[in-house]
């Protein structure tokens, strides 16, 4: 099996490659990169001459697209794009403007990149839940979201939205998650003024549901929930987990069916 990276250059600097490539698409050039062998000296120096680089700058020019790659991979980049890039005055061939993105998985070995990160601007709720390796992107509405895994999370918050509701959040515990995970998750939620009510909605593919069910019975119990709470848990020993909630003592809203128990989050907001 082969796996491949992709990289794409055109020959407009300095405009918005997405025009270009509607409008002039022969000025787009992609090349597949084997992640395994790199870009090498044949790859650069055609790409340096479709760039329409005259032939005395074109060693320099395939040069520097082979460290763009080499420095692509060094940092785990997700994205460098680079733009414009071209010759100065005395002929030399330079990136004048470069933006790269970088994968936050690989945080552990760019720590030095890392560091200087400017969190400023970020929302305080999403640099909190990091601390605990959660993922929190905050919204406009009134349900908070407590879920694993991107397209779980994605799929909430649709079908909260086709019952009238309006998510809080997209709080993404993941798929290692711990007990404490979802105390902390349960506070950052709760914190949030604009949050009245709160929907669990898991599936126990990784995640075993008993940890996720000990988690919200003990951060209700820390708490003081006074907040409506619907849970739904499937998958990896939920009978356990049910009885857990059952068991608890506390007001809990627990259903087996996605859409029944995103109906029953919409509804407990009514009077609120």
């Amino acid at each position: 099996k082969q796996w491949y990276q992709r990289r794409v250059a055109i020959t407009a600097g300095g405009v918005d490659i997405e025009e270009v490539a509607e409008k002039t698409p022969e000025r787009v050039y992609k090349v597949p990169v084997d992640i395994f062998t790199g870009v090498t000296d044949a790859m650069a120096t055609e790409l340096a001459e479709k760039l329409e680089f005259s032939s005395e700058v074109v060693p320099a020019a395939a040069a520097e697209i082979k460290k763009l790659y080499e420095l692509f991979t060094g940092v785990d980049a997700t994205q460098v794009e680079v733009n414009p890039f071209g010759l100065t005055d005395r002929s030399e061939v330079v990136c004048f403007d470069a933006k790269i993105n970088f994968d936050d998985n690989a945080q552990f070995r760019q720590r030095d990149i890392f560091s200087m990160e400017d969190t400023s601007e970020t929302d305080p709720r999403e640099l909190e839940a990091a601390k605990y390796d959660l993922n929190y992107i905050g919204m406009d509405g009134n349900i908070g979201c407590l879920v694993n895994g991107a397209g779980l999370a994605m799929a909430t918050m649709d079908i909260v939205q086709l019952h009238g509701g309006s998510p809080a959040n997209f709080l993404d515990v993941g798929g290692k998650v711990q007990e404490e995970q979802v105390e902390k998750a349960f506070n950052i939620l709760t914190q949030d003024p604009a949050v009245k009510t709160i929907f669990v909605n898991i599936f126990g593919g990784i995640v075993d549901c008993r940890v996720i069910a000990s988690g919200i019975v003990s951060a209700c119990r820390k708490t003081g929930l006074s907040l409506p709470l619907v849970v739904r848990l499937q998958g990896a020993n939920m009978e356990e987990a049910r009885k857990i909630l059952d068991n608890s003592g506390l007001h809990i809203q627990a259903h087996d069916q996605f859409n029944e128990a995103a109906e029953a989050a919409v509804k407990s907001l009514e009077g609120k």
